[in-house]
């Protein structure tokens, strides 16, 4: 069977669960469990015979022989036993609990998976089978998963600029399902031949996350786990953490990453009447170069604390980091002192799971102190005017950053070409001086030079199907705000 038939097999079954009211995020959970004591069943087998380190009597054959009530005892018993165990083992199953209710469809479930020699699968294959899944989790807006789901197209894009090279570190603060992990996998094992010590490293070493939500950070590892990164037997390369806590115990070569959006950083707590309450979260540390409330900003300041010296970033941002004053202003200027920040990348609207979201793509390398500022121009690529792309219509591809890579110049970034001049006034791709940015208001990079059609003409308005979508995709993005307002208010 393809992956494809494979993943609308496993996919269609969530559709009767949610009969029961299994959300698509619950169930992507159970078959976590589930496909986990599957294979590490069959890596017990011959001719593995590895020690999976699970009990006999919390094992996979455990499952096979009970159904019933019997069955739905057993897999609670199962969960919270292997939630205990140390090492990747535990960390999947941590916290874990049986959310389907019905003895009989988790039976069902059970032999559903039974069906399929998972380890037999190439890991391309397993990975894309989970993958397959977490898109279509990611495509249920109701459930939000889809702020964990980066486009694939835009990771990939980014990794292609970075090369990432063997035996170097590749970190991620806000991990999610481990997109940017396995994109930067793949670049390293199809753009260079890599021998028993590097394919080691990259196995065991090379990847390093934090992801605050615990049923994300379980998705991810198990994502990381049959894409053949790390194993039942090592230590997770994930951390079950705040990543903004506490200044970075180690500094690693690549920093690759899309931290979550939402402007404020917050926190539940409970407060006198007993009642949880979300409360505005200021990280205190003294590595930061300005203290903010805003998450996106302290995101900045820990990624620069997270690289070594001339270690490389590409990380995700809103519009709100390229122009806000106060501590926006201050981040910004220490940012292109203590850095070269010698990309941006402006992108479209419709692209993210996220409604309404205008983001940017920022690139700079870690530099030593210095009297002198690091930046010396920024270089920048507008894939946003007269750009226009909807999650369901027309995603974003790889090929429409194909212009962007070229333009990047990823082999040697020194040796770029604008394709913008005063003959060539429609060109997407220019750079502005470090002068020139520090003589804007605020210092901003909030930069655009090209005219926009549709400010100009009607006659250029995208066709009704498109504006259709669009204004659905804000009245969506509007209600989510609204229902997180009203719960606020139902709070107070």
């Amino acid at each position: 069977m393809t992956s494809a038939t494979i993943v609308n097999k496993v996919w269609n079954f969530c559709h009767t669960l949610r009969d029961d009211g299994v959300g698509y995020g619950d169930y992507l959970e159970q078959l976590t469990y589930l496909l986990f004591l599957k294979m590490a069943d069959e890596y017990s087998r011959k001719p593995y015979f590895r020690d999976t380190h699970i009990p006999e009597q919390f094992n996979w054959e455990s499952l096979r022989g009970k159904s019933g009530a019997e069955l739905e005892s057993h897999y609670v018993k199962l969960l919270d036993a292997l939630g205990r165990r140390p090492g990747m083992l535990g960390q999947i199953f941590v916290k874990s609990q049986n959310k389907i209710s019905d003895p009989a469809k988790l039976h069902k479930l059970i032999q559903l998976i039974d069906g399929e020699s998972w380890v037999l699968l190439g890991a391309d294959v397993k990975g894309d089978i989970y993958e397959g899944l977490l898109q279509k989790n990611a495509e249920d807006t109701k459930s939000g998963a889809g702020q964990y789901f980066t486009p694939r197209a835009l990771i990939q894009a980014m990794v292609e600029c970075v090369r990432p090279e063997p035996l170097k570190t590749i970190a991620d603060p806000a991990c999610g399902t481990g997109g940017f992990f396995l994109a930067a996998s793949d670049f390293l094992t199809t753009h260079h031949k890599l021998n028993k010590e590097q394919l080691k490293f990259l196995k065991y070493a090379t990847f390093h996350g934090w992801e605050i939500v615990a049923s994300t950070a379980r998705l991810c590892l198990m994502n990381l786990f049959l894409h053949n990164v790390g194993d039942m037997d090592h230590d997770s390369p994930i951390h079950r953490d705040d990543s903004l806590r506490a200044a970075p115990s180690d500094t690693y070569d690549y920093v690759l990453t899309n931290p979550p959006f939402g402007k404020k950083s917050s926190i539940t707590v409970t407060n006198a009447d007993g009642e949880e309450v979300r409360e505005s979260l200021t990280y205190n540390r003294q590595d930061f170069w300005a203290t903010t409330s805003n998450k996106q900003l302290n995101f900045v300041q820990h990624i620069r604390s997270m690289l070594k010296i001339g270690g490389t970033a590409a990380v995700v941002l809103p519009d709100n980091v390229l122009f806000e004053g106060g501590a926006g202003e201050t981040v910004r200027r220490q940012l292109l002192k203590s850095t070269e920040l010698h990309t941006i990348l402006r992108l479209p609207t419709g692209i993210f799971y996220a409604q309404g979201v205008k983001a940017n793509v920022l690139f700079f390398e870690n530099k030593a102190a210095s009297k002198h500022p690091h930046t010396k121009e920024v270089w920048f690529y507008d894939y946003r005017t007269n750009i226009k792309h909807t999650l369901k219509t027309d995603p974003l591809k790889y090929d429409d950053l194909k212009d962007f890579i070229a333009c990047y110049h990823p082999e040697d970034r020194h040796k770029r070409k604008a394709t913008w001049s005063e003959k060539k006034p429609d060109g997407r791709w220019r750079k502005y001086t470090y002068d020139e940015i520090m003589a804007r208001d605020k210092a901003s990079l909030d930069i655009f030079w090209l005219r926009d059609d549709s400010l100009e003409d009607s006659a250029n308005l995208p066709e009704p199907g498109i504006l259709a979508a669009e204004i659905v995709e804000d009245l969506e993005a509007a209600l989510e705000q609204f229902r997180a307002i009203a719960g606020d208010l139902n709070k107070e």
